[in-house]
């Protein structure tokens, strides 16, 4: 077996994993915020989940509950992966790069790098000849112990420290491209809302056009801030949308949980929820990140040119009534999605003929 059918094997097991986590916790969002209504997003997103029990606030409380699920995304991927690399002594090493991705902001990228670190180190040391008295007690005890020790360093002094740099550098590098051309803007968030779907570079594209609503709620009278937001929203749901529209159109260049998922992909990127695309991107990097950033750069740069405007920071089609110009909104979503099946469809046909 190639190392490379070995690593997507191992990538796929983890996917397999994840799955269910994307589709009831992104389904259970979408509810949240159809409850909610286009006028209380706010509301939805903002309380905690002690709050919207509290309060008897059943939209939030559903938005909470997946939001809780999508917690796990990172975690069961990296914890499955190491898990598919060494078996049951690399579930917990597995589990804490993913949880340490997380916290420290690498996303899903960071903890398929991490379940990789942890299942290959797990595997070394499950290797290793030991006297038989320890024999018992290596994949119960020492393997996940020693095994997490080294994953948890090199997550954290290794990986943590360059994104938090990254992250600072695009926030500052994005402030810097806010007065030049709309267009440009529109292209450089769309190729960073589809890059790590809800990692890091996502999250300064997401959190610099956030940020520009707050300053319009504290009292800008430029509407910029909510062109950029429309541009971002977009963006980030045509990956989720054109992945599922590939599914249908190609169902045979997908797995058989791939095109399940694709069906939960309408739902998830309907409601911006970027992160329906991570199994896709997960299984196949290679190929489908590049495709995504190519759509999610059309959709973004269309709704610049076109000045749509978004005044709500979440909510896909559930905050229709909030959007201005919804026709060449959806028109750029569309146009996005399509080419987003077709550069994934294309090049997936080229990698099996390869």
């Amino acid at each position: 077996m190639s190392a490379g059918t070995k690593v997507r094997q191992w990538l796929m097991t983890g996917v397999s994993y994840m799955i269910p986590f994307v589709a009831a916790g992104g389904i259970l969002i979408a509810i949240g915020f159809m409850l909610a209504g286009s006028d209380n997003i706010v509301e939805v997103t903002q309380p905690s989940l002690a709050e919207a029990v509290d309060t008897n606030n059943i939209p939030a409380l559903i938005f909470r509950l997946g939001a809780a699920a999508f917690g796990f995304l990172v975690p069961v991927l990296a914890g499955y992966i190491a898990f598919a690399i060494a078996d049951r002594p690399g579930l917990v090493p597995g589990f804490v790069a993913g949880a340490i991705s997380g916290a420290v902001g690498a996303g899903y990228l960071g903890g398929l790098a991490g379940g990789i670190i942890a299942g290959l180190v797990a595997k070394w040391i499950s290797d290793q000849k030991v006297p038989a008295a320890l024999r018992s007690i290596m994949p119960i005890v020492v393997t996940p112990l020693l095994a997490t020790v080294v994953t948890g360093a090199v997550m954290v002094y290794i990986v943590g420290e360059p994104v938090a740099s990254l992250n600072t550098a695009l926030t500052d590098w994005l402030s810097g491209l806010g007065g030049g051309s709309a267009v440009v803007l529109g292209i450089i968030l769309g190729l960073m809302m589809a890059f790590d779907m809800g990692g890091p570079v996502n999250k300064v594209a997401y959190t610099f056009a956030a940020g520009g609503l707050a300053n319009v709620a504290a009292g800008a009278t430029s509407a910029k801030e909510w062109v950029v937001m429309a541009a971002v929203m977009a963006a980030g749901m045509t990956p989720p949308l054109g992945l599922a529209l590939a599914t249908v159109l190609r169902p045979k260049q997908f797995t058989d949980a791939e095109r399940e998922n694709g069906k939960a992909a309408w739902v998830l990127g309907a409601s911006f929820i970027t992160e329906g695309a991570i199994p896709f991107a997960a299984a196949d990097p290679i190929r489908v990140i590049p495709s995504l950033m190519a759509g999610s750069a059309v959709a973004g740069a269309m709704v610049m040119s076109f000045e749509n405007t978004l005044r709500a920071p979440h909510g896909g089609i559930w905050v229709t009534p909030l959007i201005g110009g919804v026709g060449t909104y959806l028109l750029a979503i569309a146009v996005g999605t399509v080419v987003t099946a077709a550069a994934v469809i294309a090049a997936k046909g080229a990698g099996s003929k390869a």
